[in-house]
């Protein structure tokens, strides 16, 4: 397996930003990508891939726009037992809803039996380096985990 499905739950494009960034550098590293920054649940690959969420957090702790239908899909999918996944939340520690939408989507994957091959991470907007800058920094650890390389 050396295919990785990111999928973008973005309101400002943050996290569709971090998420570019890092199909770049899986793709420069020989691992195949496909970006979904306007997820559909039923055209994302299940089997022979990771799904990679990338996630902000909008409003009080509620799911960007462009990702509620995917997570309306998660929600009536039966089995994922099939799917292996990772999150990446961004957010912002100034608010008590930090990060919510990636631990919510954490918690529903893993409630409908997706495997989780590596922690969540979460990224807080307020710290000095750049999102992305610290989702690239964490990738090849990433990459070790989930066994892609």
């Amino acid at each position: 397996m050396s295919s990785v499905n990111l999928i973008v739950g973005s309101q400002m494009g943050s996290a569709e930003y971090v998420a570019e960034q890092l199909s770049d550098a899986l793709n420069n590293l020989g691992i195949t990508t496909q970006l979904h920054d306007q997820p559909e649940f039923s055209d994302i690959d299940q089997q022979n891939t990771i799904w990679l969420i990338c996630t902000s957090t909008y409003g009080a702790g509620d799911y960007p726009e462009n990702f509620i239908s995917f997570v309306e899909d998660v929600t009536q999918a039966n089995d994922l037992s099939q799917l292996k996944y990772s999150v990446i939340a961004l957010g912002d520690t100034s608010y008590d809803t930090y990060n919510q939408a990636g631990r919510n989507i954490d918690a529903l994957l893993a409630q409908k039996g997706a495997i989780k091959v590596a922690e969540r991470l979460e990224l807080n907007i307020l710290d000095e380096a750049l999102p992305e800058d610290t989702a690239l920094a964490w990738l090849d650890s990433w990459i070790t985990k989930t066994g892609l390389k």
